[in-house]
C-alpha cells in the first residue's frame, strides 16, 4: 500500500486475474449486506447496489488508465536518464563541440512534448509492466497537499477495516458460546434478541465475554503488528477455499428453506432511513480500487483488461444480489443478524452441527489471517507519511510509536461498539468514498493532463477508461462530494431524532 514500486511477480492469464479480483472483492462486507438490504428495502438496495457497481467500475477503469500512464512516465524518464549518460560518454571523449550540444539541447528541449521519434521506436510505452503501488502514483501526479490527503484517507480506511476485523471476531465467538438458555449454537437464528447486559456464563454478562475475546483476539494478533509479515500462496488458497464453502452453504441453505414454504421473510420496498448504511457497505463491499496495482500488472495479457474487469463485476453483481434477496426472503427483518453467518447457527436451520459451528465461526478464522497483513499494511503507510528523503526513525519509533498508533485506536473503537453494520457503513460512506471515487477520479484527470504535459496532446494511452469525457470525472467528483454531504446530514439528522 504505501509508495514504491514493487516487483511484479510470477505472471498469470487473464482469466486468474478474474477469480483473483472476484476473491478480493467479495469479502466480509457481503456479510453485512443481507442485513443492510432488509433495512433499505429490497427496491432501493437493488437500484442503489447496481449504480454503486457501475460507478466502482468506472473508477477502476480510471486507476487501470493511471497504471498505464505512470508506467509510461517510469519507462520516458529511464529512456531519457540512458540518453543524457550516453551524451555525457559522448562529450567527454570530445566527439561533439559545444555549440552543437546547446543547439541540440534546444531543440531537443522544444520539441520534448510532441515525442514523435520516441513514439515510433516505443509503441508499448503505455503497457503496465510494472506494479506501481496507488501511493506512488499520488507521489507522482498530485502535488504535497493531494499526496498528504491521499494518505490520510487511506489511513482512516485501513484503521475502519482494522475496527471491523476486531470487532466481527469477537461477535462471532461470543453470539457462539453464550446463551440465557445453555445451548447457544440451536437458538442464535430463532429471532430471541439478546441484549450486552445478558448473562453469557454465570455472573458474566454477553458484552463482558464479548470484551474477554476482544482482549484475546489483541493478545494473540496484535503482536504480528510489530513484526513483518506476509500473506503465503497457501494462506490465501485456505482463505477463498473457506469464503466459497460458506458462501455457497449459505446460499444453497436459503434456498432449500424458501423452496419448503418456510421462508419468513417480507421485505419492504423501500426504507429510507436504512439508505446511510445501505451505501456504506455497499461502497465498501465493491472495494478494490487500492489493490488493482498488484491484481492487474500480473496478468500477462492486459489487451481487454477493461472488459475482463466489466465482467467481473457483474458476476460479482449477481453474487451480492442472490446472497441478499435469498436472505430477506428467507429469514425475517428482526431476525438478520449483522453478520449473516450467525442466521445458520440455528438448528431449524440446519441440524448438522459441524456446518453450524463452521458456519458460525467461519469470519473468526478468515478475519484472524487477514488482520495483521492489513495492519502492518497501515503501519507502513504511516511511515511513508512522514518519512523524509534521506532520513530514517528513532528505534523506539519506529518499532514501538508506529505499531502502538496502529493497533491502539481501532481495538479502542472496537471496545467501544460492536455494531458492524455502521462500522462497515461509516467506514465504506467516508472513508471508501474517498478510496472508491474521488481518489480515482482525481489520479485520472492529474495522469492525463500530466501525460499530455509530457508526451503531447497527439498521444493516446491504449489503457485509456472507455468514460475518456471530462465529463464523468466531474460526474464521479460531484457525486463523491454529494455522497459526503448526504451521509453526514443523514447522520446529524438521526443523531437529533434521538
Amino acid at each position: 500500500m504505501a509508495g514504491g514500486i514493487t516487483d511484479t511477480g510470477e505472471l498469470y492469464s487473464p482469466y486468474v486475474g478474474l477469480v483473483y479480483m472476484f476473491n478480493l472483492i467479495v469479502g466480509t462486507g457481503a456479510l453485512t449486506m443481507p442485513k443492510a438490504f432488509a433495512t433499505a428495502g429490497w427496491l432501493v438496495s437493488l437500484v442503489l447496489l447496481m449504480f454503486l457497481g457501475f460507478m466502482s467500475y468506472m473508477t477502476t477503469t480510471f486507476v487501470v488508465e493511471a497504471m498505464a500512464a505512470a508506467n509510461a512516465q517510469l519507462r520516458w524518464k529511464r529512456m531519457e536518464k540512458r540518453k543524457e549518460d550516453d551524451e555525457d560518454e559522448d562529450s567527454s571523449s570530445g566527439v561533439s563541440d559545444s555549440d552543437v550540444l546547446l543547439q541540440d539541447g534546444y531543440d531537443r528541449a522544444e520539441t520534448r512534448p510532441i515525442l514523435s521519434v520516441q513514439r515510433r521506436g516505443s509503441p508499448n510505452i503505455f503497457e503496465i509492466t510494472e506494479r506501481v503501488e496507488m501511493g506512488q502514483m499520488a507521489s507522482m501526479f498530485f502535488n504535497k497537499v493531494g499526496v498528504n490527503l491521499f494518505y490520510f484517507c487511506i489511513i482512516i480506511y485501513l484503521y475502519g477495516d482494522l475496527a471491523i476485523y476486531a470487532a466481527a471476531v469477537p461477535v462471532s465467538l461470543m453470539q457462539v458460546t453464550c446463551s440465557i438458555t445453555g445451548n447457544h449454537s440451536c437458538s442464535v437464528g430463532d429471532g430471541t434478541k439478546y441484549n450486552d447486559t445478558d448473562k453469557c456464563w454465570g455472573p458474566i454478562r454477553r458484552i463482558d465475554a464479548y470484551r474477554l475475546y476482544l482482549a484475546a483476539f489483541t493478545l494473540l494478533l496484535g503482536p504480528f503488528t510489530f513484526f513483518n509479515v506476509q500473506k503465503t500462496k497457501y494462506l490465501q488458497i485456505m482463505t477463498s477455499l473457506m469464503r466459497w464453502i460458506a458462501f455457497i452453504l449459505m446460499i444453497i441453505l436459503a434456498l432449500i428453506r424458501i423452496s419448503r414454504g418456510q421462508g419468513e421473510g417480507h421485505p419492504s420496498m423501500a426504507q429510507p432511513s436504512g439508505i446511510r448504511n445501505l451505501f456504506g457497505v455497499c461502497v465498501y463491499s465493491f472495494m478494490c480500487q487500492h489493490s488493482l496495482p498488484s491484481l492487474i500488472t500480473p496478468i500477462s495479457k492486459k489487451k481487454h483488461v477493461n472488459k475482463l474487469v466489466l465482467l467481473d463485476y457483474v458476476l460479482i453483481l449477481a453474487f451480492y444480489s442472490l446472497l441478499s434477496f435469498t436472505a430477506i426472503y428467507c429469514f425475517r427483518n428482526d431476525t438478520l443478524m449483522d453478520m449473516y453467518t450467525l442466521n445458520f447457527t440455528n438448528c431449524k436451520i440446519i441440524n448438522v452441527a459441524f456446518i453450524r459451528y463452521f458456519l458460525g465461526l467461519f469470519p473468526v478464522f478468515t478475519i484472524s489471517t487477514n488482520f495483521p497483513i492489513i495492519a502492518v499494511t497501515l503501519r507502513n503507510n504511516w511511515k511513508t507519511l512522514f518519512h523524509r528523503e534521506g532520513g530514517t526513525y528513532p528505534w523506539v519509533v519506529d518499532r514501538i510509536v508506529f505499531p502502538a498508533i496502529t493497533l491502539i485506536p481501532p481495538v479502542l473503537v472496537a471496545f467501544c461498539t460492536h455494531d458492524l453494520e455502521s462500522l462497515v457503513g461509516i467506514t465504506g460512506a467516508y472513508a471508501g468514498n474517498g478510496i472508491q471515487y474521488l481518489i480515482p477520479a482525481f489520479l485520472a484527470y492529474c495522469s492525463r493532463k500530466d501525460t499530455q504535459l509530457v508526451f503531447g496532446s497527439g498521444t493516446v494511452n491504449k489503457h485509456l477508461s472507455p468514460f475518456r469525457h471530462t465529463f464523468w470525472i466531474v460526474f464521479v467528483l460531484i457525486w463523491g462530494f454529494s455522497c459526503f454531504v448526504f451521509v453526514t446530514a443523514n447522520i446529524v439528522l438521526s443523531e437529533s431524532k434521538l
